[in-house]
């Protein structure tokens, strides 16, 4: 299964969307197979969806996503994780182990071109 994390600095960047990078993560039996950075190509409605499926992502997790990119997300047969903090490695530690922890989105929709400069609060 691959994975891709919003990546801001080596942690969950709050908006799925508006983060630097996504950590993409290939994971085969409880362990990691490959792991890359990918720069967002930018923030436009339903282009994030399609750019991960290009990796043949089947989950993203994030901070924070909106009902409108769930459906962009729900049309490529890309599950989410929101609500997520914290550094991307022990995200992906706890994820294959089955414990990592969820919630509400903690994204309030602002400007940003998916070059991190909109940020959730």
């Amino acid at each position: 299964m691959k994975i891709a994390i919003s990546t801001d600095n080596g942690n969950v960047a709050q908006h799925f969307g508006r983060c630097m990078q996504y950590t993409i993560v290939e994971i085969k039996n409880n362990e990691i197979i490959n792991k890359q950075i990918v720069d967002n190509p930018g923030h436009a409605p339903g282009a994030i969806p399609k750019f991960l499926n290009g990796f043949d992502c089947k989950l993203i997790v994030a901070g924070g996503m909106g009902q409108r990119a769930q459906g962009f997300f729900k049309e490529f047969n890309i599950d989410w994780i929101i609500g997520v903090t914290g550094d991307v490695d022990l995200v992906i530690e706890n994820f294959i182990k089955g414990t990592l922890s969820s919630g509400d989105t903690l994204c309030e929709h602002g400007e940003g071109k998916g070059d991190g400069s909109g940020r959730c609060h």
